[in-house]
């Protein structure tokens, strides 16, 4: 049977490309998670830097978004979240609840704390930071949570 080579290649071509098949599967993989991991760096690089914002925007933003919940019956709103890695110390004085952890913040989460302390505090309004997941039994991700009910 000449067509025989044709209908049944040799098991070791046959693993030949298999190999290469899931060689370029791994590379594929590989350059995606590279591509995140870069994306996830240039996120926190850009949270770890003063917004920008003006204190007007800032202060305008922040009415947008309570006025928002009070509209949908919220009485506190989760205004942000971000890795811990911009808290000096990866969030663990926030989930300590020490005295002082204020003062682990970095750029955006600390732009937020001043907002409260200056502007909406003398209103009334709370503020809690929390560690709100906890990949692989450590400290994640922190929300930033402003509340003005009882």
């Amino acid at each position: 049977m000449s067509g025989l080579d044709d209908l049944i290649p040799n098991a070791t071509q046959i693993r030949k490309e298999a190999a290469l098949k899931e060689a370029e599967k791994a590379d594929a993989y590989a350059r995606a998670a590279a591509a995140a991991e870069a994306e996830k760096r240039a996120l926190i690089e850009r949270l770890s830097k003063p917004s920008g914002k003006t204190e007007e925007e800032k202060i305008k933003l922040a009415s947008t978004i309570i006025q928002r919940a009070v509209r949908n019956g919220l009485t506190e709103v989760q205004v942000y979240r971000f890795p811990n890695t911009l808290c000096t110390d990866k969030g663990r004085a926030i989930n300590q609840m020490e005295k002082g952890w204020e003062d682990t913040l970095t750029g955006i989460p600390k732009e937020i704390f001043q907002l409260w302390t200056d502007y909406l505090k003398p209103r009334g309004y709370r503020i809690a930071y929390q560690i709100i997941d906890f990949p692989g039994g450590v400290p994640g991700d922190i929300g930033i949570v402003i509340s003005w009910g009882d």
